[in-house]
């Protein structure tokens, strides 16, 4: 991939809002370097969606960035993190990609992280309307599919499928928000124009974990 005007890595979720954001620091010639995506501690999915690390492992080969992965509980998370892009700045990275829309603690937690170790943060979709990031996605032609849904909140069925503007419009008619950003779903991307090839999932079981139910896939 050619040279861009900075180097970043992307904290990489698997998920739509990371992909979009990894999508326009591209499109704004900046040279992905790495995905780094943190892990539960036995390092078998990844803490925010609950992916396989395999699922992961595929996303980073289509999109031919390479992958870095880090295992943490919830209190050693920050000090995991800060190591891993600690060793990032030494190789040249500059500048850090971030999938945050709109929650301040996010914004505040992720500049300040960064800062600690000269590495600059950008987040290319912060206070857009969020109907309109996940219209884009779309648009764009990325392929997400719902993999968690933050239970009493929103119904398993949703569990499997892809999302569209069919099913955002059924979910915001629910009064869940349109990008999830609350926390209401989790997506997997497995397409999209920076892809190489598609992401071919298989649906296993479904799982209640940690006050989410999980849809296990298989890449």
């Amino acid at each position: 991939m050619a040279v861009g005007n900075y180097s970043f890595f992307s904290s990489w979720s698997g998920g739509k809002d990371s992909c979009l954001a990894l999508y326009r620091a591209i499109q704004a010639e900046g040279e992905p370097r790495i995905l780094l995506t943190m892990l539960v501690e036995d390092e078998e999915r990844s803490r925010s969606h609950g992916l396989p690390v395999s699922v992961i492992q595929q996303q980073s080969a289509a999109l031919g960035i390479p992958l870095v992965v880090r295992g943490a509980s919830w209190s050693n998370y920050e000090e995991k993190f800060t190591r891993a892009i600690s060793e990032f700045k030494e190789n040249g990275i500059d500048t850090g990609v971030f999938g945050d829309i709109d929650l301040e603690d996010h914004r505040v937690w992720v500049e300040r992280v960064c800062s600690s170790v000269n590495i600059r943060a950008s987040l290319p979709l912060w206070l857009e309307p969020r109907r309109n990031l996940v219209e884009e996605f779309i648009r764009l032609g990325f392929k997400a599919t719902i993999i968690a849904v933050k239970d009493g909140v929103l119904d398993r069925k949703f569990l499997g499928k892809e999302l569209d503007e069919t099913v955002v419009s059924e979910l915001e008619s629910l009064g869940v928000d349109a990008a999830g950003e609350e926390g209401e779903f989790h997506t997997v991307v497995t397409d999209g124009p920076i892809f190489s090839a598609p992401i071919k999932l298989e649906l296993k079981e479904q799982v209640l974990r940690d006050g989410y139910w999980f849809q296990d896939v298989r890449g």
